[in-house]
């Protein structure tokens, strides 16, 4: 399969991009900048332009483009940055591909679960209505922003990822350095629910979605364990402690609105992935751990 990537130089697209050519498919990267290599394809989401030529031959897109929310204070201006990079990039290739009626017919398409907002001890499948949290938000416009693909008849793909479990970066980028000095602990109350996939779940369960007669939402998670409970596991599997809970108030104080991502409960479960046939190499929590901290 031909795929052409938009942000594969980011914490999943820098596993996604080795994982698809080991796998033996053709990949093209999408460069803000001029192609240096055959494999590269100009576009600026700002500026709304790309060289739909050069994806007319492809089989698929899979857009991975969009500010880090947690690389930075949420300030307002900020927020502003994180949902015009993910609606910029995702209109652009979608209305590109609607262009293309001998393009790409699938669009793949990042988004997050930060769309049911948080929901305390609810399960929440796919069918769940979008919550109303500025995450949620972003969400809405994020996934809305595909209708020009799909009006176009392309089989469309939301990626609603989850807490992606993998070391240098990810939601456990901070973490993990913590937990290795033994001063971890649980955050906030430890009760809220973190839906998690490990990143090597996270690229195959993607490369699967590329093949696979699916689309519309799809929760990319594996379970949805407590805080604490994936706190603990890390934890253990680096033969630390975790008995330094950090206070909610702190939380809030150093991230701000975004501590909301951090403390906000999301049990969310993997229906639709589930249901496609999809088998995670690392079911549960305990394998998954293990597997973060002897990654190279």
């Amino acid at each position: 399969m031909r795929v052409v990537i938009g942000g594969g130089h980011g914490f999943i697209g820098g596993a996604l991009v080795p994982h698809l050519r080991g796998a033996g498919h053709d990949v093209r990267l999408l460069v803000r900048r001029a192609p240096e290599r055959a494999d590269e394809i100009a576009w600026d989401p700002d500026e709304g332009t790309i060289d739909a030529e050069a994806l007319r031959d492809a089989d698929a897109v899979v857009n991975l483009a969009g500010v880090n929310p947690a690389s930075g204070p949420l300030t307002t201006a900020r927020k502003r940055e994180v949902l015009a990079s993910r609606v910029r990039s995702t209109d652009l290739v979608a209305r590109t591909i609607a262009t293309l009626g001998d393009g790409p017919r699938v669009l793949v398409q990042a988004s997050g679960i930060g769309a049911y907002g948080s929901r305390g001890e609810a399960l929440l499948d796919e069918q769940e209505p979008y919550g109303d949290t500025f995450f949620a938000h972003v969400v809405r416009r994020w996934e809305a922003a595909a209708d020009p693909a799909r009006d176009a008849g392309a089989r469309v793909v939301h990626l609603r990822t989850g807490i992606v479990m993998g070391q240098g970066g990810g939601a456990l980028g901070r973490l993990l350095p913590v937990l290795r000095l033994g001063l971890g602990g649980r955050l906030g109350s430890g009760r809220q629910f973190w839906p998690w996939i490990t990143l090597v779940d996270e690229v195959r369960a993607i490369e699967h979605l590329l093949g696979t007669d699916v689309a519309g939402p799809v929760n990319l998670v594996t379970a949805p364990d407590r805080n604490a409970d994936v706190v603990a596991a890390l934890a253990h599997a680096m033969h630390r402690p975790a008995l330094l809970p950090v206070p909610a108030w702190t939380l809030r104080l150093a991230l701000g609105d975004f501590s909301s991502e951090v403390l906000g409960s999301v049990r969310a479960v993997p229906t639709v992935l589930d249901e496609s046939g999809f088998e995670p190499t690392h079911p549960d929590l305990a394998s998954a751990a293990r597997w973060v901290v002897t990654a190279r």
